[in-house]
C-alpha cells in the first residue's frame, strides 16, 4: 500500500446519492445497433490480397472480428484482464483491437475489463464503425478492504461506441472508467451513463484524468475524481467537481464556477474553444480490409468532437509506409528505417535502446500500440526529433534507465537565447505543428531509473496533449537518492500549447517554461513527497523549495488556466515551498483559476506558503484538503 492510497477526502454522501440515482438511468434496455453490408465479398486478386495483408502487430496484440462469438471474445479479453489488472509494474503490454462491426447484444453483452498497459481500440475510420453492446470498464483495486482507483494508471480506450447494455450487472450496470493519470479516453461515443468513480466499493478515491474528442449521451458522474480534464467533447450532464475540473472546447460543459460555491456549483474552469489542438493518430482498417493510420489535421479555435459532421479532417497513411517494430528490434535497425523516411509503429512491449532513436524527417508519425515503452540503457536520450515540422508522437511511455539520461525525449535542438523566430522558421509551422498525444514519462517504479529532464521542447509550434511525467512515489527503486530527476518538462520553443499537463514529484522545478506565447490549459502537480530536509530542498539561499511551474523571467507572453499543485511531504519533518507558481509580473503573463492543497494531515508535514509570487495564502496542516485559490493573477 502506498501513501497515495489514504490521503484524499472521502466523497460525500451527496455524491453517492447522485451516483446511484444516475445508475437507474442505464438499467433500461438499449436496442442493439445493427451492422450494414455484411455480405460475402468476391475473392481478391493477388494485388488486392497483398494490399490487404494483415500486418504482424506483435504477440501482445489481439485483433477481434465480429464473426467471432461473444463467448469466444469474452474468454480472450478476460484472459488479458486476469494477467494485467494487478500488473502495475510488469513488462507485459497488450493492445485489444476490434475490427469494424457489432459485438455483444442486450441479451448477451460483451464486458471488457481494462488492466494495466492495455489499449482497447476500434479499428474503424470513425467511432460508430465499432459498436460494443455491454461495457469497457475499469473498477477500483481493493487491498485490505480499501477499494480505490488512485493507482489505476497506464491504459486507454479509443475509437468505438459503447451501447451500455449490462443491466444484469447490478451496481456495475453503468459504463465505469475509474482511473487516475495516464488512462485517456479518446474518440468514444457512450450511449448510456458513464461514471468516473467506482462507487460500488469504498472509499473510491480517484485522481484522474483525461477525455478528448468524445460524446456522451447520458450523464457523466465525476464523483470522487479530485481533478479531471475534458477537451473537445460533447456532454449531456456532468454531476459535480471536487478540486479542479477543467473543460476546453466542450459542448454542454458546466458554466465556469471557480472556486466552488458550497451547495452550489464548481469548481469548474470552462474555456469555450480550444485555441490549438491536434488529435491523436490511430490505426484503422479501410473498406478494402487494408490497415492504415489516420493522422488528424491540426485545428484552431474548436469545440465539440472532430467527427461530428463525418470523418475527422486529416490524412491517411498506408501501413506499408510504416516500419512495424517489435521489442526485439535493435535501435540501429529502427533508426535505419527512420532515416529512410518511414514512419514508425511500435507494437506492444518494452524496447531497450542502446542508442537514441532519431526522427529526422518532417511529418513523421511515431505511434505506439499497447502503451509501448522505450527505455535507454546507456544514459542516452531515448528519442530526439530534428528541427522539422509536423512530427507526431503518440501512445508511448518513456521509462528512465538505470544510467542517468540528460533528457528522455527531446523535440528540436536548443537554439541560442534570443534567436529571432524568423531565424527558426524552417523548424516548425503554425499550420502543421508537431504533436505529442498520450506520451508518458516514468522515473523509477519497475526498477531504479534516472533522468535529469523528462521532456525538452525546443521547437516552436508544438502541441502537448495529455502528458504525464511521473517520478515514482511507490514501486521499485524509489528514494530521494535512487530515482533522481530534476524536472519533468522544459519548454524553450515559442507557441507551445499544453492541454492536459500532469507533472509529479520531481526534485527541483517541475516545469520550466522559457518560450514565448505559451499556453497551458489544465495542470496537475504533486510536489515530491520525500525531500529529507528543508536544507536539501532549496532553490536558492533563503527561498524554500521549488515551484511546480516557473515561467522564465524574460518571458513576455504566457497564459495558464485551471492549474493546481498539491503537497504531501511525508518524511516526518516540515518541508515548505515558497510558491506553487512563479512567473514574471508583466501584462502578457496571465494565470487563471489556480489552487494549492495540503494532503493527508495524518502523515503530511509543511506545505505551500503561497499560491503564486507571494499571493494567495498558505496550504498547510491548518487547512488540510481545502483548496487555497487565486482566480486571476495578476
Amino acid at each position: 500500500m502506498t501513501q497515495r492510497r489514504d490521503r484524499r477526502e472521502r466523497p460525500s454522501r451527496v455524491l453517492h446519492r447522485l451516483a446511484f440515482a444516475a445508475l437507474a438511468v442505464a438499467t433500461a434496455a438499449v436496442p442493439t445497433i445493427a451492422v450494414a453490408g455484411a455480405g460475402a465479398a468476391p475473392a481478391p486478386s493477388s494485388a488486392v490480397a497483398a494490399a490487404t495483408a494483415i500486418p504482424d502487430l506483435g504477440a501482445g496484440t489481439l485483433v477481434l472480428d465480429p464473426s467471432m462469438s461473444t463467448a469466444e471474445i469474452q474468454a480472450k479479453v478476460d484472459a488479458v484482464a486476469a494477467a494485467q489488472v494487478s500488473n502495475e509494474m510488469g513488462a507485459e503490454r497488450h493492445a485489444i483491437l476490434f475490427k469494424p462491426g457489432t459485438y455483444g447484444s442486450a441479451a448477451d453483452p460483451l464486458n471488457v475489463e481494462v488492466g494495466y498497459y492495455t489499449e482497447v481500440a476500434g479499428l474503424g475510420k470513425n467511432p460508430g464503425d465499432v459498436v460494443i453492446n455491454g461495457s469497457v470498464y475499469v473498477h477500483n483495486q481493493c487491498t485490505a478492504g480499501s477499494c480505490i482507483a488512485l493507482d489505476n494508471f497506464w491504459r486507454s480506450m479509443s475509437n468505438l461506441t459503447i451501447n451500455v447494455s449490462n443491466s444484469s450487472a447490478g451496481c456495475y450496470a453503468n459504463e465505469f472508467w475509474a482511473v487516475s493519470q495516464a488512462a485517456p479516453l479518446r474518440r468514444v461515443h457512450v450511449q448510456g451513463t458513464t461514471t468516473l468513480m467506482d462507487y460500488c466499493t469504498g472509499p473510491s478515491f480517484a485522481s484522474g484524468g483525461f477525455i478528448a474528442d468524445s460524446m456522451f449521451d447520458g450523464t457523466v458522474i465525476n464523483g470522487s475524481q479530485q481533478q479531471f480534464f475534458v477537451r473537445n467533447s460533447r456532454l449531456n450532464g456532468w454531476t459535480n467537481g471536487v478540486w479542479n475540473q477543467v473543460f476546453s472546447g466542450v459542448e454542454g460543459a458546466p458554466a465556469e464556477c471557480f472556486p466552488a460555491v458550497p451547495n452550489g456549483c464548481g469548481p469548474y474552469t470552462t474555456v469555450d474553444r480550444t485555441p490549438v489542438s491536434r488529435e491523436k493518430p490511430y490505426l484503422y482498417v479501410d473498406g478494402k480490409g487494408a490497415y492504415r493510420v489516420f493522422v488528424p489535421a491540426a485545428a484552431t479555435g474548436t469545440s465539440g468532437v472532430s467527427w461530428a459532421s463525418g470523418s475527422t479532417p486529416g490524412r491517411s497513411i498506408g501501413i506499408d509506409d510504416f516500419y512495424v517494430a517489435k521489442p526485439s528490434d535493435s535501435a540501429q535497425a529502427i533508426n535505419r528505417e527512420l532515416a529512410r523516411g518511414r514512419n514508425l509503429l511500435l507494437t506492444p512491449g518494452v524496447y531497450n535502446l542502446d542508442q537514441t532513436l532519431k526522427v529526422k524527417h518532417a511529418g513523421t508519425v511515431v505511434l505506439g500500440l499497447g502503451l509501448a515503452s522505450l527505455t535507454p540503457t546507456k544514459g542516452q536520450v531515448a528519442m530526439s526529433v530534428a528541427d522539422v515540422p509536423g512530427v507526431d508522437i503518440a501512445g508511448i511511455t518513456f521509462d528512465a534507465g538505470r544510467v542517468n539520461s540528460p533528457v528522455l525525449l527531446q523535440i528540436g535542438t536548443q537554439h541560442a537565447a534570443g534567436t529571432p523566430a524568423a531565424g527558426r522558421a524552417g523548424w516548425s509551422s503554425g499550420a502543421d505543428p508537431t504533436g505529442l498525444q498520450d506520451v508518458f514519462f516514468r522515473i523509477g517504479g519497475p526498477y531504479v531509473g534516472k533522468a535529469t529532464v523528462s521532456l525538452e521542447v525546443n521547437s516552436d509550434h508544438v502541441v502537448l496533449d495529455d502528458i504525464w511525467a511521473w517520478r515514482a512515489d511507490h514501486g521499485n527503486g524509489v528514494g530521494w537518492t535512487s530515482n533522481t530527476a530534476d524536472t519533468g518538462l522544459v519548454v524553450n520553443g515559442d507557441h507551445v500549447t499544453a492541454t492536459g499537463l500532469f507533472v509529479e514529484h520531481y526534485q527541483k522545478t517541475e516545469v520550466i517554461w522559457n518560450g514565448e506565447h505559451g499556453s497551458v490549459t489544465f495542470f496537475q502537480n504533486e510536489m515530491p513527497y520525500d525531500p529529507p530536509s528543508q536544507v536539501a530542498w532549496m532553490s536558492r539561499p533563503g527561498h524554500d523549495g521549488y515551484p511546480a511551474l516557473l515561467v522564465g523571467s524574460g518571458v513576455k507572453s504566457f497564459s495558464g488556466s485551471g492549474m493546481g499543485s498539491y503537497s504531501f511531504f511525508n518524511q516526518g519533518v516540515d518541508i515548505f515551498a515558497a510558491n506553487a507558481f512563479e512567473v514574471p509580473t508583466t501584462p502578457g503573463v496571465r494565470l487563471h483559476d489556480l489552487l494549492t492543497i495540503f494532503l493527508d494531515p495524518s502523515k503530511g508535514k509543511g506545505g505551500i506558503r503561497n499560491v503564486v509570487n507571494g499571493v494567495g495564502g498558505s496550504s498547510t496542516i491548518a487547512n488540510p484538503d481545502v483548496p487555497v485559490t487565486v482566480v486571476d493573477y495578476p
